[in-house]
């Protein structure tokens, strides 16, 4: 083909902001490294991904996972010195070894933003992590994190058992080093709250702060997934964290929205978060 200007590629002038993601990988794209891909394509930044564990799961339950590869974790991190890295997302961490290999990826960005989703079980029930893994986060990883995601029955076990409400279990988190936490409470609503709403609470050692959202219908797949990646890349993008989690979280809900059943037979089974719904090729005739 000819070199000719007007059929020459066009590449971008503005530099795009990296998150690298560590995560598993589900091969439905309701969750895992895929949905992070594109939640944070969606928000403005470009995504490194490097997978921590493959599993083998529908959008309802996970049947089994198997770590990745520690060693090869480090070198793929290693071989993406040509970008500039500006936030990093953690997902599911299925073993000590690879939990050691994302804490050395970690340090290999000082001062960068680091998003936790603490993946610990299944929507289906199935056990994602261990007593023995949770401890070694809470030591190894926690202090390294600016803002935890986790929902309320995630906070409760990281928490243990020594606090019986969210703002203890919170404040036990930020004692061990954790910069924020921000509580979704989507599948186990506060007690005495209305039910037809959703309501996230944001703390801090210096701020608390509270979003309500109208509750949608039906069961979703990869919410907490969409929630942090969207976050990391809003910081990524320079976003002060307050506002990056109002605006993660109103991109979040619009992919709940906008989610998708894949089999339409089966109505009660778990949706999926449309994260690309805003692109020209979901045209509304896939809209029910």
């Amino acid at each position: 083909m000819a070199s000719d200007a007007t059929h020459s590629p066009r590449v971008a002038s503005r530099q795009l902001p990296a998150v690298v993601v560590l995560a598993g990988h589900d091969p439905t794209g309701g969750a895992g490294l895929v949905a992070d891909a594109e939640a944070i394509s969606a928000c403005g930044a470009w995504p490194l991904t490097i997978p921590t564990a493959l599993t083998v799961q529908n959008s309802t339950d996970v049947s089994a996972v198997t770590p990745c590869d520690p060693d090869t974790m480090r070198a793929m991190a290693a071989a993406l010195d040509e970008f500039s890295v500006a936030a990093i997302k953690v997902g599911l961490v299925a073993s000590l070894e690879t939990l050691d290999a994302v804490v050395d990826i970690v340090r290999r960005f000082p001062g960068v933003p680091l998003v936790m989703d603490p993946v610990l079980k299944a929507g289906g029930g199935r056990e994602l992590s261990s007593l023995e893994l949770r401890d070694a986060f809470r030591e190894r990883l926690l202090p390294r994190v600016d803002i935890l995601t986790p929902n309320r029955l995630e906070l409760a076990r990281l928490a243990g058992d020594d606090q019986d409400n969210d703002t203890d279990r919170a404040i036990a988190l930020l004692s061990l080093g954790c910069q924020a936490v921000l509580v979704t409470a989507t599948d186990d609503p506060l007690p005495g709250s209305d039910r037809r709403q959703v309501i996230h609470t944001l703390h801090t050692p210096d701020e608390g702060r509270q979003w309500h959202w109208p509750r949608l219908p039906g069961r979703f797949h990869g919410s907490g997934c969409t929630l942090a990646a969207a976050l990391a890349s809003r910081l990524a993008c320079g976003e002060r964290l307050l506002p990056a989690c109002e605006q993660a979280q109103a991109y979040t809900w619009e992919t709940l929205e906008h989610g998708w059943l894949p089999d339409l037979q089966h109505r009660g089974g778990q949706a999926l978060p449309r994260r690309l719904w805003r692109h020209p090729a979901w045209s509304d005739r896939y809209d029910d």
